[in-house]
């Protein structure tokens, strides 16, 4: 009967690392990420909604082979569409995270 009293009610599973190539979605270009590639040598990309700031770095650290500084994130909301008609919906959510490289490091997606 002690035994029992006496093991954790719950245990985390262990954390298993995702795919970079579920992490990652694809990379925004636009004149924004093109102006911070330039003076700041960030780049951004489309993550999945549910990535963690640490599972982008070591996808973009294992898929382009450079050091990863700091990793910025920002959520948005998918759009409303076809408001006013039987089919309404919505876009899904996303996520765009910008990565800063470490000094130094260099890579030319343009």
């Amino acid at each position: 009967m002690w035994k029992t009293l006496l093991k954790p009610l719950h245990v985390a599973p262990p954390k298993i690392m995702k795919d970079i190539y579920q992490v990652i979605n694809k990379v925004r270009i636009s004149e924004k990420a093109t102006l911070l590639h330039e003076v700041a040598g960030e780049l951004v990309f489309e993550v999945q909604p549910n990535a963690t700031k640490i599972e982008i770095k070591q996808a973009v650290e294992k898929a382009f082979g450079k050091k990863v500084a700091s990793v910025r994130t920002a959520n948005y909301d998918g759009k409303a569409r076809r408001k006013r008609r039987a089919d309404a919906g919505r876009t899904p959510n996303w996520k765009k995270a910008y990565v800063r490289l470490a000094a130094g490091e260099t890579l030319d997606l343009v």
